[in-house]
């Protein structure tokens, strides 16, 4: 139950990102909403805003790694929700340290298998084990 109640916030976490990205609105009011209609417990809720308030705090140093790793491709024609996934994971595997390294990369190709196209988890699998490869997120801090 623990993994999918994880797995639920991280769900949230992705949709109030796509609400705020797409949608021009405050992505934590988005994830309060999406929380508030949810069966979420207090602990996972915690979790998922702690979650958000990292990514938003490290999004645009993670842009920046998406754009490097990402050859051939322009970030604004990477897919808004692959980035969103790649954005999420990127952060979670630099800041949250108790998460292990395969269990984030999982839960980004899962999010990417049920919220994009069918090349979209090998996409984010590609790019994080990169990312992964370069020794980032290993120490749970960031640069």
């Amino acid at each position: 139950m623990a993994e999918s109640s994880r797995h639920h916030a991280r769900e949230l976490v992705l949709q109030a990102m796509y609400a705020s990205e797409v949608g021009e609105v405050d992505a934590e009011a988005s994830l309060d909403g999406l929380i508030d209609a949810s069966t979420l417990g207090l602990r996972h809720a915690e979790f998922a805003r702690g979650l958000l308030g990292q990514v938003l705090q490290y999004g645009e140093e993670a842009d920046q790694t998406i754009r490097e790793l990402a050859e051939h491709w322009q970030l604004e024609r990477i897919a808004t929700i692959d980035r969103l996934i790649l954005r999420l994971a990127m952060t979670e595997l630099r800041v949250l340290p108790d998460t292990p390294v395969k269990v984030v990369l999982n839960e980004a190709i899962e999010l990417a298998k049920t919220y994009s196209t069918g090349q979209s988890s090998a996409f984010v699998n590609g790019i994080l084990d990169q990312f992964i490869r370069r020794g980032e997120g290993m120490t749970g801090t960031p640069d």
